[in-house]
């Protein structure tokens, strides 16, 4: 079992999780110490870490996600954008968030994570991208 690496009061977190809810019938988890929002499989971890010159970064306030492979690279390049430790090999990337984050783009970011991961029963759920 890991310690918690998240603030349970973080004001970034609970705008990250209001988005997700919105989004049809996910739940949400702490694996290895963060929380995590799924349906059948996760789509969104709340913070992340990546490995620099053999120290482990941490990136406690960002949302890391999945994007289809045709987006990937766009999104990596987004700024604040980093290519977390272990799941970035998976095709996963983290998005720092702050005081100025465009929520809107965080909602489509988190919609299209779930796109990717979810069962097609619920994706039908959405409205058409």
């Amino acid at each position: 079992m890991h310690d918690a690496m998240y603030d349970r009061d973080d004001p970034l977190l609970a705008r990250v999780r209001a988005l997700a809810r919105a989004l049809p019938d996910i739940d949400e988890k702490v694996s290895h110490g963060r929380p995590a929002f799924f349906t059948v499989k996760v789509f969104a971890y709340y913070g992340g870490s990546l490995k620099v010159d053999g120290e482990w970064v941490q990136h406690p306030q960002s949302v890391v996600v999945q994007a289809a492979p045709e987006d990937r690279d766009a999104l990596r390049q987004s700024p604040g954008a980093y290519v977390p430790g272990y799941l970035g090999a998976s095709g996963w990337t983290g998005l720092d968030l702050t005081g100025t984050t465009d929520w809107d783009e965080v909602a489509e970011i988190l919609e299209d994570s779930y796109r990717c991961t979810a069962p097609r029963r619920l994706v039908t759920l959405l409205p058409q991208a």
